[in-house]
């Protein structure tokens, strides 16, 4: 598997209440060596913006009520096969079903704000913490191990 686009979810995947969890910043300038970092929100709290600020990632805001759509929708600007996606919410489901079904990783994440079983559901991987899942990308043993049976 080639990944060369991740595709993630802000709020309750990179962060938790509103700030990027501990290590984020530090991994996502280590992965835009390798990939392209698209972070996608709604922006729950406001802070992403901030709390992004002169990171190496491009943050797109989502509009209206139909989130899984359009991040579904986005991903599929990429080759999915290439493609690693983030999420925790329900609205994440979509995205986490494309990369998957088309052969990209797909990994549901819980930061500390929970994961809903819809994530769960139609991810490959589910790993505790944004710090971690960066690391699955970083160190690829990690997955290897995981994904081996």
């Amino acid at each position: 598997m080639l990944l060369r686009n991740l595709v993630t979810d802000y709020t309750g995947t990179l962060s938790y209440r509103g700030k990027l969890a501990a290590g984020v910043d530090e991994r996502l300038r280590t992965l835009s060596a390798s990939l392209d970092i698209h972070i996608l929100t709604a922006d729950t709290r406001g802070t992403a913006k901030e709390q992004l600020r002169g990171l190496p990632v491009h943050v797109h805001k989502l509009q209206g009520a139909d989130e899984d759509v359009q991040k579904r929708d986005f991903a599929t600007r990429f080759d999915l096969r290439n493609v690693v996606a983030l999420g925790n919410g329900a609205n994440d489901r979509l995205l986490l079903k494309a990369v998957k079904q088309a052969g990209g990783m797909a990994v549901a994440v819980d930061n500390g704000e929970g994961c809903a079983i819809d994530a769960l559901m139609n991810a490959e991987i589910f790993i505790v913490g944004a710090a971690n899942a960066l690391d699955l990308l970083i160190d690829t043993d990690f997955v290897k191990a995981t994904l081996r049976f």
